[in-house]
């Protein structure tokens, strides 16, 4: 006798970037359709729900992925979306990682100047190293270890989702990853402000600081304009400064997993090199060459956030919350950790360079 299934019921864990290797039926648009207008409907939602009170300064990528959770873990993600999410998570995640690109030009990169890149350069690797050895010494998991650590060093729920092309880690890690820079960096947008004066920074030194620190653009936006317009210029090309390593720090461990499966000699364990690391640095060229309108940029950077929020709110639905709270508190005081390291170590920076 056959026993009923309930296309409601949520999978019993989160998917890896394995599993969304495997072949599903997205050959066709009728199938991946009702999962995209699902995910798509929950972007909506981020979107909507940043007018109320208390919720604007969040990312609308950050709220899709907690309505998409909620979703998932109330009411159960029917087994129809499963093309669409993984579409989403696949093709519409890295074509929206390319288009981060036009919000880039090489410019932008120079016009930090050696002494700032130099700062940027140091603290993203000192960050990113520093949080996988606590991670070890913590003894949380290598795949979340190195989730946090991307999101904090360079920029939050985009590097998090980027680098775990190559990471390769469970929904509910990505998800934990995303909470830690979430509550990390808001804290850091309040507190910065702050915390200008009793430090003594200038509105160059206070926006060079804000900007390699702070976790996700917004928030970097959000608290280095409270130090008047210069501050906020200087934070925002700073943290795009950071946005540029994304493509060497995804291509890196994608350099370190190759070589682990090459001496493991598992035949076909060599995870695929990342293309569209290369399609952003590609992007990043072309905007750096030709002048594209300011409305052009605009649109494209509208159009860049709500791709991301749709693969983050896909990444929700997959992500059960029994599995999240199964990874306890580790990994939380390994996000501490990270983002008191980068905060100390980039002011320690800014300070001695004067």
């Amino acid at each position: 006798m056959k026993t009923a299934t309930n296309p409601f019921i949520p999978p019993a864990g989160g998917a890896t970037q394995a599993d969304l290797a495997r072949p599903v039926s997205t050959s066709t648009v009728p199938s991946i359709l009702p999962g995209l207008a699902l995910a798509a409907a929950i972007a909506v939602a981020a979107y909507l729900a940043r007018s109320i009170p208390g919720l604007g300064a969040f990312s609308p990528m950050i709220l899709a992925i907690v309505i998409g959770m909620a979703f998932h873990n109330l009411v159960g993600t029917p087994k129809l979306a499963r093309p669409g999410i993984v579409f989403s998570l696949r093709r519409l995640l890295r074509g929206a990682i390319i288009l981060l690109g036009f919000q880039l030009t090489f410019g932008q990169i120079a016009s930090v100047g050696a002494q700032g890149l130099l700062i940027i350069v140091a603290t993203v690797v000192a960050t990113f190293v520093c949080t996988v050895y606590a991670g070890r010494v913590l003894g949380v998991d290598r795949k979340l270890t190195e989730l946090i650590a991307a999101g904090t060093s360079i920029c939050g729920a985009s590097a998090i989702i980027a680098t775990n092309t190559v990471t390769d880690a469970h929904d509910e890690d990505v998800a934990y990853a995303i909470a830690c820079v979430t509550i990390f960096g808001s804290i850091a947008m309040f507190t910065y402000p702050l915390l200008s004066g009793i430090l003594q920074l200038g509105p160059q030194a206070y926006g060079l600081w804000s900007g390699a620190s702070i976790h996700e653009i917004a928030q970097v936006a959000a608290a280095s304009f409270q130090q008047g317009q210069h501050a906020g210029e200087i934070g925002t090309v700073v943290k795009l400064g950071r946005v540029s390593l994304l493509a060497p720090v995804v291509l890196a461990l994608n350099l370190k997993a190759r070589l682990s499966a090459g001496h493991a000699a598992v035949k076909g364990a060599r995870p695929p090199l990342p293309w569209f690391v290369l399609g952003f640095i590609a992007v990043v060229g072309l905007n750096s060459t030709i002048a594209i309108p300011p409305e052009g940029t605009k649109m494209i950077a509208t159009l860049t956030t709500f791709l991301l929020t749709v693969a983050l709110a896909a990444m929700g639905l997959e992500t059960d919350i029994s599995r999240l709270y199964a990874r306890g508190l580790r990994p939380a005081i390994l996000g501490a950790v990270a983002f008191l390291f980068i905060a100390t170590f980039c002011l320690t920076l800014v300070k001695l360079t004067g």
